[in-house]
């Protein structure tokens, strides 16, 4: 089965920076777009980042020119590097990746477990 992990959170200065990873593994025959949501206390899952299988990214607006979203399909991981955090940026990270588990199945999402993040003044 189709297993994602997540790695990289932890707890950083105003300013600091973190670069999260997610690696994907099991029956995998393809993946396609790969992205990283957020959800604080109180407020509903936003995406932060994605990247299509063709390299393409989207930010969202508040972290455009400080998150980098990238991807190593060899090892089937996405990554997002954090520079510039900001308290307002304190959330669980998940990252999800569609997946098709065998050439004739429906590509699906898979959702990593979340990492914390939290940014102090």
């Amino acid at each position: 089965q189709v297993q994602v992990v997540e790695s990289g959170g932890g707890s950083v200065q105003a300013g600091g920076s973190l670069r999260l990873s997610c690696s994907a593994s099991g029956s995998i025959y393809s993946i396609n777009d790969m992205g990283w949501y957020r959800q604080a206390p109180g407020k509903q899952r936003e995406l932060v980042a994605s990247i299509t299988s063709g390299g393409i990214t989207n930010y969202e607006d508040s972290v455009k020119g400080r998150f980098t979203i990238s991807r190593d399909n060899a090892k089937k991981t996405v990554y997002l590097q954090m520079n510039s955090l900001k308290p307002e940026d304190t959330a669980v990270y998940y990252c999800n990746v569609r997946i098709s588990p065998r050439s004739w199945a429906y590509a699906q999402p898979y959702w990593g477990q979340g990492t914390q993040v939290t940014v102090s003044s």
